[in-house]
Protein backbone atom coordinates (compact mmCIF):
# COMPACT_ATOMS: atom_id res chain seq x y z
CA UNK A 1 0.00 0.00 0.00
CA UNK A 2 1.25 3.47 -0.82
CA UNK A 3 2.09 5.85 2.02
CA UNK A 4 -0.64 8.33 1.11
CA UNK A 5 -3.72 7.49 -0.95
CA UNK A 6 -5.13 9.88 -3.50
CA UNK A 7 -8.31 11.92 -3.77
CA UNK A 8 -8.91 13.26 -7.26
CA UNK A 9 -5.25 12.67 -8.16
CA UNK A 10 -3.82 14.49 -5.12
CA UNK A 11 -2.05 12.50 -2.42
CA UNK A 12 -3.75 13.04 0.94
CA UNK A 13 -4.27 11.35 4.29
CA UNK A 14 -7.60 9.63 4.81
CA UNK A 15 -8.45 12.18 7.52
CA UNK A 16 -7.81 15.07 5.13
CA UNK A 17 -9.73 13.30 2.36
CA UNK A 18 -12.75 12.83 4.63
CA UNK A 19 -12.59 16.45 5.75
CA UNK A 20 -12.39 17.66 2.13
CA UNK A 21 -15.29 15.48 1.04
CA UNK A 22 -17.36 16.49 4.07
CA UNK A 23 -16.96 20.18 3.21
CA UNK A 24 -17.89 19.54 -0.43
CA UNK A 25 -20.97 17.52 0.52
CA UNK A 26 -22.03 20.14 3.05
CA UNK A 27 -21.89 22.76 0.31
CA UNK A 28 -24.16 20.61 -1.87
CA UNK A 29 -26.53 19.99 1.05
CA UNK A 30 -26.66 23.71 1.80
CA UNK A 31 -27.76 24.36 -1.78
CA UNK A 32 -30.29 21.52 -1.91
CA UNK A 33 -31.95 21.96 1.47
CA UNK A 34 -34.71 24.59 1.30
CA UNK A 35 -34.19 27.77 3.28
CA UNK A 36 -36.95 28.78 5.71
CA UNK A 37 -39.17 31.48 4.25
CA UNK A 38 -42.86 30.63 4.43
CA UNK A 39 -45.49 29.11 6.71
CA UNK A 40 -43.63 25.78 6.66
CA UNK A 41 -40.42 27.43 7.92
CA UNK A 42 -40.30 25.42 11.14
CA UNK A 43 -39.93 22.06 9.43
CA UNK A 44 -37.37 23.50 7.00
CA UNK A 45 -35.35 24.83 9.94
CA UNK A 46 -35.48 21.38 11.54
CA UNK A 47 -34.30 19.70 8.31
CA UNK A 48 -31.29 21.99 8.09
CA UNK A 49 -30.59 21.76 11.83
CA UNK A 50 -30.40 17.98 11.77
CA UNK A 51 -28.54 17.60 8.50
CA UNK A 52 -25.97 20.39 8.72
CA UNK A 53 -25.00 19.63 12.33
CA UNK A 54 -21.75 17.95 11.40
CA UNK A 55 -20.92 14.28 11.66
CA UNK A 56 -18.31 12.15 9.93
CA UNK A 57 -20.11 12.11 6.54
CA UNK A 58 -18.82 8.55 6.16
CA UNK A 59 -21.52 7.48 3.72
CA UNK A 60 -21.02 10.40 1.31
CA UNK A 61 -17.29 9.79 1.53
CA UNK A 62 -17.78 6.16 0.52
CA UNK A 63 -19.88 7.25 -2.46
CA UNK A 64 -17.23 9.75 -3.55
CA UNK A 65 -14.22 7.48 -2.96
CA UNK A 66 -15.81 4.53 -4.76
CA UNK A 67 -16.85 6.78 -7.66
CA UNK A 68 -13.27 8.03 -8.05
CA UNK A 69 -12.25 4.49 -9.01
CA UNK A 70 -14.32 4.91 -12.17
CA UNK A 71 -13.54 8.57 -12.97
CA UNK A 72 -17.04 9.78 -12.10
CA UNK A 73 -17.35 13.60 -12.11
CA UNK A 74 -17.43 14.95 -8.57
CA UNK A 75 -20.73 16.78 -9.13
CA UNK A 76 -22.49 13.45 -9.59
CA UNK A 77 -20.97 11.57 -6.68
CA UNK A 78 -21.44 14.53 -4.32
CA UNK A 79 -25.13 14.75 -5.18
CA UNK A 80 -25.54 11.04 -4.43
CA UNK A 81 -23.55 11.63 -1.24
CA UNK A 82 -25.94 14.40 -0.28
CA UNK A 83 -28.90 12.09 -0.91
CA UNK A 84 -27.55 9.32 1.32
CA UNK A 85 -26.68 11.86 4.03
CA UNK A 86 -30.26 13.15 4.01
CA UNK A 87 -31.56 9.59 4.45
CA UNK A 88 -29.04 9.00 7.22
CA UNK A 89 -30.07 12.24 8.95
CA UNK A 90 -33.74 11.32 8.67
CA UNK A 91 -32.99 7.95 10.28
CA UNK A 92 -31.17 9.63 13.19
CA UNK A 93 -34.05 12.05 13.77
CA UNK A 94 -36.53 9.20 13.99
CA UNK A 95 -34.14 6.94 15.93
CA UNK A 96 -33.88 9.56 18.69
CA UNK A 97 -37.66 9.91 19.17
CA UNK A 98 -39.21 8.74 22.46
CA UNK A 99 -40.99 5.91 20.61
CA UNK A 100 -37.62 4.60 19.41
CA UNK A 101 -34.36 5.06 21.36
CA UNK A 102 -35.49 8.19 23.25
CA UNK A 103 -32.18 10.07 23.08
CA UNK A 104 -31.82 13.76 23.88
CA UNK A 105 -28.36 14.22 22.33
CA UNK A 106 -27.16 13.84 18.75
CA UNK A 107 -23.90 15.04 17.19
CA UNK A 108 -23.13 16.92 20.38
CA UNK A 109 -26.31 19.01 20.38
CA UNK A 110 -29.96 18.53 21.39
CA UNK A 111 -31.76 15.94 19.27
CA UNK A 112 -34.16 17.33 16.68
CA UNK A 113 -37.27 16.57 18.76
CA UNK A 114 -35.71 18.31 21.78
CA UNK A 115 -34.71 21.40 19.79
CA UNK A 116 -38.11 21.64 18.09
CA UNK A 117 -40.83 19.14 19.07
CA UNK A 118 -41.77 15.55 18.25
CA UNK A 119 -44.24 16.36 15.48
CA UNK A 120 -41.79 18.69 13.74
CA UNK A 121 -39.02 16.10 14.05
CA UNK A 122 -41.18 13.42 12.44
CA UNK A 123 -42.10 15.75 9.58
CA UNK A 124 -38.47 16.82 9.12
CA UNK A 125 -37.41 13.20 8.80
CA UNK A 126 -40.20 12.49 6.34
CA UNK A 127 -39.25 15.51 4.24
CA UNK A 128 -35.54 14.63 4.21
CA UNK A 129 -36.31 11.15 2.92
CA UNK A 130 -38.48 12.57 0.14
CA UNK A 131 -35.85 15.17 -0.79
CA UNK A 132 -33.19 12.46 -1.01
CA UNK A 133 -35.14 10.62 -3.70
CA UNK A 134 -35.91 13.89 -5.48
CA UNK A 135 -32.17 14.55 -5.57
CA UNK A 136 -31.37 11.13 -7.05
CA UNK A 137 -34.07 11.54 -9.69
CA UNK A 138 -32.74 14.91 -10.90
CA UNK A 139 -30.82 14.94 -14.20
CA UNK A 140 -27.90 16.76 -12.53
CA UNK A 141 -27.17 13.53 -10.63
CA UNK A 142 -26.57 11.61 -13.87
CA UNK A 143 -27.59 12.24 -17.49
CA UNK A 144 -28.66 8.61 -17.97
CA UNK A 145 -32.17 8.00 -16.61
CA UNK A 146 -31.45 4.28 -16.23
CA UNK A 147 -28.61 5.07 -13.84
CA UNK A 148 -30.87 7.39 -11.83
CA UNK A 149 -33.54 4.69 -11.68
CA UNK A 150 -31.03 2.10 -10.46
CA UNK A 151 -29.72 4.44 -7.76
CA UNK A 152 -33.28 5.17 -6.64
CA UNK A 153 -34.11 1.47 -6.51
CA UNK A 154 -30.96 0.71 -4.53
CA UNK A 155 -31.61 3.41 -1.95
CA UNK A 156 -35.26 2.38 -1.59
CA UNK A 157 -34.18 -1.18 -0.82
CA UNK A 158 -31.40 -0.09 1.54
CA UNK A 159 -33.58 2.34 3.46
CA UNK A 160 -36.76 0.26 3.54
CA UNK A 161 -37.99 -2.94 5.15
CA UNK A 162 -35.30 -5.14 3.52
CA UNK A 163 -32.66 -2.81 4.98
CA UNK A 164 -32.56 -0.04 7.56
CA UNK A 165 -36.22 -0.03 8.61
CA UNK A 166 -36.33 -3.81 8.91
CA UNK A 167 -33.16 -3.78 10.98
CA UNK A 168 -34.64 -1.16 13.30
CA UNK A 169 -37.71 -3.35 13.78
CA UNK A 170 -35.53 -6.31 14.74
CA UNK A 171 -33.63 -4.04 17.12
CA UNK A 172 -36.80 -2.90 18.87
CA UNK A 173 -38.16 -6.45 19.08
CA UNK A 174 -34.90 -7.74 20.56
CA UNK A 175 -34.82 -5.30 23.50
CA UNK A 176 -34.67 -7.17 26.78
CA UNK A 177 -34.02 -10.52 25.07
CA UNK A 178 -30.82 -12.49 24.54
CA UNK A 179 -30.47 -13.09 20.80
CA UNK A 180 -27.50 -14.96 19.38
CA UNK A 181 -24.73 -13.59 17.20
CA UNK A 182 -26.58 -14.57 14.01
CA UNK A 183 -29.58 -12.38 14.90
CA UNK A 184 -27.41 -9.45 15.97
CA UNK A 185 -25.28 -9.71 12.82
CA UNK A 186 -28.34 -9.79 10.55
CA UNK A 187 -29.97 -6.92 12.42
CA UNK A 188 -26.97 -4.66 11.97
CA UNK A 189 -26.28 -5.79 8.42
CA UNK A 190 -29.75 -4.39 7.70
CA UNK A 191 -29.96 -1.43 10.08
CA UNK A 192 -26.45 -0.03 9.50
CA UNK A 193 -24.91 -2.06 6.72
CA UNK A 194 -27.56 -1.59 4.05
CA UNK A 195 -26.91 2.14 3.64
CA UNK A 196 -23.15 1.57 3.72
CA UNK A 197 -23.61 -0.97 0.93
CA UNK A 198 -25.60 1.56 -1.09
CA UNK A 199 -22.81 4.10 -0.59
CA UNK A 200 -20.10 1.75 -1.86
CA UNK A 201 -22.17 0.36 -4.72
CA UNK A 202 -23.23 3.81 -5.95
CA UNK A 203 -19.72 4.51 -7.28
CA UNK A 204 -19.60 1.66 -9.82
CA UNK A 205 -23.23 2.31 -10.78
CA UNK A 206 -22.44 5.97 -11.49
CA UNK A 207 -19.38 4.89 -13.45
CA UNK A 208 -21.03 2.12 -15.47
CA UNK A 209 -18.49 -0.35 -14.09
CA UNK A 210 -18.34 -4.07 -14.77
CA UNK A 211 -20.29 -6.44 -12.54
CA UNK A 212 -17.06 -7.80 -11.05
CA UNK A 213 -16.07 -4.36 -9.78
CA UNK A 214 -19.55 -3.75 -8.39
CA UNK A 215 -19.54 -7.14 -6.65
CA UNK A 216 -16.12 -6.46 -5.09
CA UNK A 217 -17.30 -3.16 -3.60
CA UNK A 218 -20.50 -4.74 -2.30
CA UNK A 219 -18.43 -7.45 -0.59
CA UNK A 220 -16.16 -4.75 0.86
CA UNK A 221 -19.19 -2.87 2.17
CA UNK A 222 -20.58 -5.90 4.02
CA UNK A 223 -17.43 -6.29 6.12
CA UNK A 224 -17.02 -2.54 6.49
CA UNK A 225 -20.58 -2.17 7.79
CA UNK A 226 -20.09 -4.84 10.44
CA UNK A 227 -16.73 -3.39 11.49
CA UNK A 228 -18.35 0.04 11.81
CA UNK A 229 -21.26 -1.23 13.89
CA UNK A 230 -19.13 -3.28 16.26
CA UNK A 231 -16.92 -0.22 16.80
CA UNK A 232 -20.09 1.80 17.47
CA UNK A 233 -21.20 -0.74 20.08
CA UNK A 234 -17.76 -0.56 21.71
CA UNK A 235 -17.91 3.24 21.81
CA UNK A 236 -21.32 3.13 23.48
CA UNK A 237 -19.95 0.76 26.11
CA UNK A 238 -16.59 2.43 26.70
CA UNK A 239 -16.86 6.03 25.45
CA UNK A 240 -18.28 9.16 26.99
CA UNK A 241 -21.10 11.33 25.73
CA UNK A 242 -18.92 14.35 25.05
CA UNK A 243 -16.59 12.42 22.74
CA UNK A 244 -19.17 10.37 20.84
CA UNK A 245 -21.73 13.19 20.54
CA UNK A 246 -24.63 11.11 21.82
CA UNK A 247 -25.63 9.55 25.13
CA UNK A 248 -23.12 6.85 26.06
CA UNK A 249 -24.13 3.67 27.87
CA UNK A 250 -27.69 3.64 26.57
CA UNK A 251 -27.44 0.25 24.87
CA UNK A 252 -26.90 -1.60 28.14
CA UNK A 253 -29.38 0.60 30.03
CA UNK A 254 -32.13 -0.20 27.50
CA UNK A 255 -31.27 -3.88 27.21
CA UNK A 256 -30.23 -3.50 23.57
CA UNK A 257 -28.90 -6.46 21.64
CA UNK A 258 -25.38 -5.48 20.57
CA UNK A 259 -22.15 -7.17 19.57
CA UNK A 260 -20.79 -6.23 23.00
CA UNK A 261 -23.75 -7.78 24.84
CA UNK A 262 -23.32 -11.02 22.86
CA UNK A 263 -19.54 -11.27 22.52
CA UNK A 264 -18.17 -9.16 25.36
CA UNK A 265 -15.70 -6.30 24.92
CA UNK A 266 -12.58 -8.27 24.01
CA UNK A 267 -14.18 -10.62 21.51
CA UNK A 268 -16.13 -7.77 19.94
CA UNK A 269 -12.91 -5.80 19.48
CA UNK A 270 -11.26 -8.79 17.79
CA UNK A 271 -14.31 -9.30 15.56
CA UNK A 272 -14.25 -5.64 14.47
CA UNK A 273 -10.62 -5.91 13.39
CA UNK A 274 -11.30 -9.16 11.56
CA UNK A 275 -14.04 -7.51 9.53
CA UNK A 276 -11.85 -4.47 8.83
CA UNK A 277 -9.07 -6.73 7.58
CA UNK A 278 -11.49 -8.71 5.42
CA UNK A 279 -12.87 -5.45 3.96
CA UNK A 280 -9.39 -4.35 2.91
CA UNK A 281 -8.73 -7.70 1.27
CA UNK A 282 -11.90 -7.38 -0.83
CA UNK A 283 -10.24 -4.53 -2.74
CA UNK A 284 -7.32 -6.48 -4.18
CA UNK A 285 -8.49 -6.03 -7.76
CA UNK A 286 -8.20 -2.24 -7.51
CA UNK A 287 -4.53 -2.12 -6.46
CA UNK A 288 -3.38 1.21 -5.02
CA UNK A 289 -6.33 3.12 -6.46
CA UNK A 290 -8.45 1.88 -3.56
CA UNK A 291 -6.05 2.87 -0.79
CA UNK A 292 -8.48 5.46 0.58
CA UNK A 293 -11.16 2.80 0.94
CA UNK A 294 -8.65 0.48 2.62
CA UNK A 295 -7.70 3.18 5.10
CA UNK A 296 -11.36 3.90 5.85
CA UNK A 297 -11.74 0.28 6.93
CA UNK A 298 -9.03 0.89 9.51
CA UNK A 299 -10.47 4.28 10.45
CA UNK A 300 -13.87 2.88 11.40
CA UNK A 301 -12.38 0.59 14.05
CA UNK A 302 -9.86 3.13 15.38
CA UNK A 303 -12.26 6.08 15.69
CA UNK A 304 -13.22 7.62 19.02
CA UNK A 305 -16.51 9.21 18.01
Amino acid sequence: MSDAPTLGGTRVSVADAMTETSAAVDAVLDRILPRPANAESRVLEAMRYATLAGGKRLRPFLVHASALLFDVPAQRSLRVGAAIEMVHSYSLIHDDLPAMDDDDLRRGQPSCHKKFDEATAILAGDALQALAFETLAHKDTHPDAEVRIELTRMLAVGAGAPGMVGGQMIDLAAEGTSPGIEVVSRMHAMKTGALITFSCEAGPVLGGAAKSARDALVAYSKDLGLAFQIADDLLDAEGNSEDIGKTAGKDAAQGKATFVSVLGLDRARVRAREHARAARERLAAFDGRADLLREVAQFVVDRRS
